[in-house]
């Protein structure tokens, strides 16, 4: 029951990180820059420490007790991985939503899922699985093979990504949308981005002992039990502050180049309306990591945890991407192959999720 528990909170989680963008759409007359800082003060700053509030009691105290060097080596991780989200925006830009997008999660998926396992190998830690492990361990074949069957999945999708650009781009409109694409630049950019991003990962792996101080004390007050659902909810408090670090700093520098500072006082835009959609979008978008740390409670291994969570973004953003008529008018050639990345990735959680159900 642990086992599929967990694998319904991930997707959960990948459920909000994939609709969280959503709600920005109801946003009129905001630059860029102004809804996305809106936003991400819900994201970073405000719904993290409510959340750690309202599941772990004294989580303030915790932050305090924990060393200066864990709380750095946290927060840098936060930073890196914010620098990651923003680059994220121009390996899309530079190779199209599809294949930027997949090709970004791709590497994500993978560093995030199998760097920590490495690390621990190089620098042991009690509990912590190791590449070696997963390597020589049936259920750790079976993660690995996961991985590897999600990024095949993974690459099926950005086929079929490339396959709708073309037939799109078989109109004049199309190419003049497509003016910004550079393969080379584009590669360059999503390779940082994808190895960036996946330091919210290493950033939990970071702050894990504040975590395990969380897990423990909840533990003593509840005999019986073996693991905090809400454990890393203190973690993520001081790894979203260097997101926020990074992202506040280029949304400001945005604001000034455009001159957008405006936007967030214009009472002639719907302001109601433009900061409830944000909040909303923002506050979605944390979920992502609420749930995620649940299923990685019950799952309890970093490598299945993050690949599932990955993946999970992936389905859910590609379903959507079907619901909202996105493949409208494609060739039946690339509607064929986007349904089947799908497939793919979702026998790539089976296949994960099978190898933490024989541990």
């Amino acid at each position: 029951m642990g086992i599929i528990l967990g694998v319904f909170f991930h997707f959960i989680g990948g459920f909000a990180s994939g609709s969280f963008y959503i709600p920005y759409k109801k946003v009129k007359g905001w630059a860029w820059e102004s809804m996305w800082i809106v936003g991400g003060l819900f994201s970073w700053l405000i719904v993290p420490p409510l959340a750690a509030y309202l599941t772990i009691p004294d989580f303030a105290g915790i932050i305090r007790q924990t060393s200066a060097d864990v709380l750095g080596w946290t927060y840098l991780m936060g930073v890196l991985w914010g620098i990651g989200g923003l680059t994220y925006g121009l390996g899309v830009r530079y190779l199209g939503v599809s294949l930027g997008s997949t090709i970004i999660l791709g590497l994500c998926a993978v560093f995030g899922s199998l760097v920590p396992s490495v690390y621990y190998y190089l620098f042991p830690k009690n509990g912590k699985d190791t590449i070696v492990t997963l390597a020589t361990s049936h259920w750790g074949q079976m993660v690995l093979l996961g991985i590897a069957v999600c990024v095949i999945g993974i690459i099926i999708c950005g086929k079929a990504g490339t396959l709708k650009e073309n037939d799109l781009a078989k109109n004049s409109a199309a190419k003049a949308e497509n003016k910004d694409y550079r393969f080379g630049l584009g590669i360059f950019v999503a390779i940082v981005s994808g190895i960036l991003s996946a330091c919210f990962n290493f950033g939990l792996e970071a702050g894990k002992s504040m975590a395990d101080v969380a897990n423990s004390a909840y533990l003593a007050s509840h005999p019986g039990t073996t693991s905090f659902l809400y454990r890393n909810n203190v973690v993520y408090i001081i790894v979203l502050w260097g997101g926020l670090t990074t992202n506040f700093i280029w949304c400001m520098v945005l604001n000034a180049r455009n001159k957008t500072f405006g936007d967030y006082t214009n009472t002639k835009m719907p302001l109601l309306r433009n900061y409830l959609f944000a909040a909303l979008a923002g506050t979605t978008w944390f979920l992502q990591f609420f749930f995620y740390g649940m299923g990685e409670s019950r799952l309890g291994n970093g490598a299945s945890s993050w690949i599932l969570h990955m993946a999970f973004i992936i389905l859910v953003a590609n379903i959507w991407g079907l619901v909202l008529k996105e493949w409208k008018g494609v060739s039946k050639k690339a509607f064929t192959t986007v349904v089947a990345g799908i497939a793919v990735i979702i026998l790539s959680v089976l296949i994960v999720g099978y190898g933490n159900a024989i541990k």
